[in-house]
């Protein structure tokens, strides 16, 4: 049985693209409504008391399933729909994906997300002002120490968390993905790390997301190009 899947996100919100990701993944239609979360709109709030996106909803007989954010979305079409298995079918590689993804939830989002994306693109949103300089160069000072430590996994991997794609990948893309739109992904110092960027990219998944464009905020030109 199909089942009606409404997902409210934000293009450039990384935690939004993990979950358009998931869903290009296993192959799950839905139906994709843009929230400016910024503005905390009635409607958002009433589906997600925090205000945040990504929140998903899927039309079931016995009412409306409503799912908030990135975990909850993930934890429920993994067990919703086994197959692919995001996570992989192997333990060891399913802990080291796991452990990738809150990598980025936790340490890439606080050291450089906070920083670049807050400056390039919240103050943009909210109307607060010029980017922070000094912030700038500290996010993408973060951000090569960051791309460092992957290039080294990829050195030793076919994927970030082993032999096989899985939810690591798509969360790293997710976000680096949104820092890429803005041009600040230093790829030609990082081979391993370029070439697995661009076996992503490449895959039907991550289309939409190279079509993502928001008035005022235009993308890197290198942006979707699959051989950059």
């Amino acid at each position: 049985m199909s089942v009606k899947r409404t997902l409210h996100h934000f293009p450039l919100d990384p935690a939004s693209r993990l979950v358009r990701l998931a869903l290009g993944e296993k192959r799950l239609a839905f139906e994709a409504a843009v929230c400016r979360y910024w503005e905390q709109p009635e409607d958002l709030v009433r589906l997600n008391p925090s205000g945040l996106v990504p929140v998903l909803v899927e039309e079931l007989e016995g009412g409306p399933l409503v799912l908030c954010e990135t975990r909850a979305i993930v934890d429920h079409l993994e067990e919703a729909e086994p197959e692919p298995p995001l996570l992989g079918r192997d333990v060891a590689e399913r802990a080291e994906a796991r452990r990738l993804v809150q990598w980025f939830d936790r340490k890439f989002d606080f050291e450089v997300n906070s920083l670049l994306l807050y400056e390039k693109l919240e103050k943009r949103l909210t109307k607060s002002g010029a980017p922070d300089l000094a912030n700038l160069r500290e996010g993408r000072e973060a951000l090569k120490g960051h791309l460092c430590y992957l290039e080294g996994l990829l050195g030793e991997r076919d994927w970030l968390a082993g032999r096989r794609l899985s939810l690591a990948d798509l969360q790293a893309a997710a976000h680096l993905s949104v820092i890429d739109y803005f041009g600040d992904v230093p790829w030609g110092d990082f081979a391993n790390l370029r070439v697995w960027y661009m076996k992503l990219k490449s895959r039907p998944c991550f289309r939409p997301l190279l079509a993502d464009r928001w008035p005022g905020l235009a993308p890197a030109g290198h942006y979707d190009d699959l051989d950059f």
